[in-house]
């Protein structure tokens, strides 16, 4: 699941001006974020923390190269070219606060191409152009091509007008994000289910899951999160076990014994039918296993091995060493050959 160690999740978006001296797009973020983003994230408030962000990018073109196809009307790029897709030089996505901790970040992106490459349509595998005109990356996140209408270049004026992308714009633009969300999840991005009785809407809801799909999440969560941080303690004694020398902090113990008691906590909601609960202790008991697992004490002594000391200290003490032999060496002999003259003269 794409939640990350401390059970945060970061909800990046991002829209991308490809060429902004052909045309340049703001969005009004605040309304989507309280109309559509809002609801969704505090349903899933059991199973992760999770924030949003957002930001608007200039000159930002895609690495992949598209071809015209005059049949269908517009520059096509294929699923062979999504792995180039996303320039990671020119895409400067990884701004967050979070991007050095152990949150989870997810990116999404507005993608608006360049007035020499519009309209820009993905071609799936079987010829068809995409519906949604848009694609995922596993634990990434995903990507959108919007087009504008006219993809009429502005005036050559110096001026550019900044144009503000539509309510009805951005409300395609986030349903497809809500898709692409849940498929992170290991959901379907469609809401429609087809069955021997016909097919049925499954998504009537606008938290965008449904109170079954939460609380399989829940569920799926809460033993992902108490295995986790079992493995992470385990891992933490054995090797505690292995280095003697290590000095346990009194904070490295209390986080060790609040997460089993948070792990504990889980086992006892869940019996108890409490899922939600469980979620959120849950949580609580992977997030203090790993903080006490990558303590700065503990990581600084993991790495402080012997062949570490060896490498420091043995220009210091080796030719000091060889001078003690050598002189150890001499002491012998001398000790020998006085002993010889000595048994010579008794004898």
């Amino acid at each position: 699941m794409p939640v990350g160690a401390d059970g945060r999740i970061v909800l990046s978006f991002n829209l991308l001006n490809a060429d902004p001296s052909d045309w340049t797009y703001d969005w009004d973020f605040r309304k989507i974020d309280e109309t559509l983003l809002a609801p969704m994230i505090d349903a899933l408030g059991p199973i992760a923390n999770i924030s949003v962000e957002s930001q608007v990018l200039y000159h930002t073109p895609k690495f992949s190269v598209s071809s015209w196809d005059e049949k269908l009307g517009g520059y096509i790029f294929s699923t062979k070219d999504l792995p180039f897709f996303v320039n990671s030089n020119e895409w400067h996505l990884d701004t967050s606060i979070a991007a050095g901790g152990r949150s989870k970040i997810l990116q999404f992106v507005v993608y608006v191409p360049s007035a020499k490459e519009c309209p820009l349509l993905l071609q799936l595998p079987n010829g068809e152009i995409s519906k949604t005109n848009a694609f995922i990356s596993p634990m990434w996140g995903g990507v959108m091509v919007w087009n504008p209408q006219s993809c009429s270049r502005d005036s050559d004026s110096e001026l550019l007008v900044r144009h503000i992308m539509s309510p009805e714009d951005l409300q395609k633009v986030f349903e497809v994000f809500v898709g692409q969300f849940r498929q992170l999840f290991g959901l379907k991005s469609g809401s429609l289910h087809v069955g021997a009785m016909g097919t049925y809407s499954l998504l009537a809801s606008e938290k965008g899951f449904t109170e079954w799909e939460l609380d399989v999440l829940s569920r799926q969560h809460t033993c992902f999160n108490i295995h986790s941080s079992a493995t992470t303690l385990g891992s933490l004694s054995k090797l505690v076990q292995s280095l003697p020398r290590m000095i346990i902090m009194d904070e490295i113990g209390k986080q060790v014994k609040f997460s089993l008691e948070a792990a504990k906590l889980a086992r006892v909601n869940a019996s108890l039918g409490f899922y939600d609960a469980s979620a959120v202790s849950s949580r609580q008991a992977r997030s203090l296993a790993e903080d006490a697992f990558f303590h700065p004490s503990i990581m600084s002594v993991s790495y402080y091995s012997f062949e570490h000391c060896f490498a420091v200290y043995s220009p210091f003490f080796l030719p000091v060493s060889m001078h003690v032999l050598l002189a150890a060496l001499r002491e012998w002999r001398r000790y020998k050959q006085e002993k010889a003259k000595l048994l010579a003269m008794e004898g």
